[in-house]
């Protein structure tokens, strides 16, 4: 019985060191470089809240012509297709921001925005003029359908 015990007792501090000793993930973190946010992301949330159902906004970073995409339709009925150019400096202070020009009329971003804890999959990008916008972008495929209605404007 007490071979028993001591064999029980003996497994416990065997899993108590090994779960111990497992590693906790921490992300990894990249720098803000056209390169790293090169390709299609997923709008998940602004200033804390999720978009109303059926609303979407897409955007796709194209990392050589420094250009991107939008395809969202948080405005009207209909996916809004929206071109411009896009630049990334570093901000003494801040960090990395990202701000941008649309194609018609080279009108500004309404905002500059600091980037940071960009992943692989996640970024999270905070208006420069107002530390309480705070946008959390994910990446994603961009749906065949939404493409095929921003190709048709």
């Amino acid at each position: 019985m007490k071979r028993v015990l001591r064999l029980t007792f003996a497994a416990m501090i065997m899993s108590i060191l090994i779960a111990c000793d497992e590693k906790i993930e921490t992300p990894q973190y990249l720098e803000v470089t056209p390169n790293n946010i090169s390709g299609s992301w997923r709008l998940q949330s602004s200033c804390g809240e999720s978009l109303a159902e059926g609303c979407y906004v897409y955007i796709d970073f194209d990392r050589k012509e420094r250009s991107f995409e939008i395809y969202q339709n948080t405005d009207s009925f209909a996916t809004r297709y929206i071109t411009g150019h896009f630049f990334i400096y570093t901000d003494e202070e801040a960090g990395a921001v990202i701000r941008g020009n649309y194609d018609y009329g080279n009108e500004a971003w309404t905002h500059r925005y600091v980037v940071s804890d960009l992943t692989s999959k996640r970024m999270v990008w905070r208006a420069l003029d107002n530390p309480d916008y705070v946008d959390i972008y994910v990446r994603c495929e961009i749906p065949s359908n939404i493409l095929a209605s921003g190709a048709e404007l």
